[in-house]
C-alpha cells in the first residue's frame, strides 16, 4: 500500500506524537507514506471564512503536486486537513469552472484523478488479519472511547467512508488491538476546534460535555484522529477543571498510539511522554 502523504502543519508541533506514531504503525503494516514535496497549508481552519476560491485553491495545490507523483491516492492524519483535501477534490472533479479557475490561480494543473483518504480509512481498510498479526501486546481490559469529532465523517457526500452518526472505523481498530471499544453518545460532537484559541469559554463548555460523556461511559481513555481535537481534549482539560470545578484526568491518545502500543512499539517512539494529561495510568493498565 503506497500513499502520497500530506502531513499537515502540526506534524512537527502540537501533533508530533501523531506523526511519530503514524510512521511507526505504517511501517509495521507495510504502508509506504511518501510525503508530498513542497506541500503547503490546506487552509484549515480559517480559509473557508475568507474566500471560497482560497478554500479550494490551497488544498488543490497540494493535490496537483500529489497527482504528479503517480501514486493515485492521498492520505492525511488530521481530520481538518482531510476535510479540506476531500472537499477540494470533490469540487475540482465535479465543477470544471472551479477547476479551471483554481488551476490558473495555483499555476498547477489538477486533473482530478486522486482518491483522498483519511488515515483512519487508510489503516482501517487494511486486512484485519494483517493488523492482528502485528498485535503482540493486546490492550486487554482497556476501555476506550473513540472520538471522531465533527469533520472526519461529515458531510457524508464528501467523506463517505463511515457512518456519519455512529462511525466504527476507530472502534474496530481498537478491538483488533485487544481493547474494549465503548458505545457512547458523543463520538461525533464538536470539540470547539479553533474556539479553544479564540473563545475558550465556549470551547470549555463543549469539551466538558464530551469528557463527561466519556467518563460516564466508563472510559479509561479516549482516542482521536485530529491534532486539534487532541489539543482541546488533552491540553484544555485543565481549562475545564479550572473554570467548571471538575477534576478530569482522562488520557487522550491518537488512535495510532494505541495501535502502536499493541504492536509492541515503545512509548518513547510513539511520543506518549509528551502528552499534557499523564498517560502513565493507561500504560500501567496494559503493562
Amino acid at each position: 500500500m503506497r500513499y502520497a502523504y500530506f502531513p499537515g502543519c502540526s506534524y512537527h508541533g502540537t501533533g508530533k506524537e501523531y506523526e511519530s506514531s503514524t510512521q511507526a504503525v505504517a511501517k509495521k503494516l507495510g504502508m509506504e507514506l511518501v510525503t508530498i514535496p513542497d506541500w503547503s497549508c490546506c487552509g484549515a481552519t480559517a480559509a473557508h471564512g475568507k474566500s471560497h476560491l482560497l478554500n479550494v485553491a490551497l488544498p488543490a495545490r497540494s493535490l496537483a503536486i500529489a497527482e504528479g507523483m503517480g501514486i493515485g491516492q492521498v492520505t492525511t492524519g488530521c481530520a481538518a486537513c482531510y476535510q479540506q483535501l476531500a472537499h477540494a477534490n470533490k469540487r475540482m472533479v465535479e465543477n470544471g469552472e472551479i477547476r479551471d479557475k483554481v488551476n490558473k490561480v495555483t499555476g498547477k494543473e489538477y486533473k482530478g484523478t486522486l482518491k483522498v483518504k483519511s488515515l483512519v480509512e487508510a489503516i482501517g481498510t487494511v486486512d484485519p488479519e494483517a493488523v492482528k498479526a502485528q498485535v503482540v501486546k493486546p490492550l486487554t481490559g482497556l476501555k476506550v472511547a473513540a472520538y471522531y469529532g465533527c469533520l472526519l465523517v461529515r458531510p457524508p457526500e464528501v467523506t463517505g467512508f463511515d457512518d456519519p452518526e455512529n462511525p466504527m472505523f476507530m472502534d474496530n481498530m481498537m478491538k483488533l488491538a485487544g481493547a474494549e471499544a465503548l458505545d457512547w453518545a458523543h463520538k461525533t460532537e464538536c470539540c470547539g476546534a479553533s474556539l479553544g484559541v479564540s473563545n475558550l469559554d465556549i470551547a470549555v463548555k463543549m469539551i466538558n460535555k464530551i469528557l463527561k460523556a466519556a467518563v460516564e461511559a466508563g472510559a479509561d481513555c479516549m482516542v482521536v484522529a485530529c491534532p486539534f481535537c487532541h489539543l482541546n481534549l488533552d491540553w484544555h482539560q485543565k481549562s475545564v477543571n479550572k473554570q467548571l470545578g471538575t477534576s478530569y484526568d482522562m488520557p487522550v491518545f491518537y488512535f495510532t498510539e494505541l495501535l502502536g502500543l499493541a504492536m509492541g512499539i515503545s512509548p518513547d517512539e510513539l511520543g506518549l511522554k509528551t502528552h499534557f494529561t499523564d498517560t502513565q495510568k493507561v500504560l500501567s493498565l496494559v503493562g
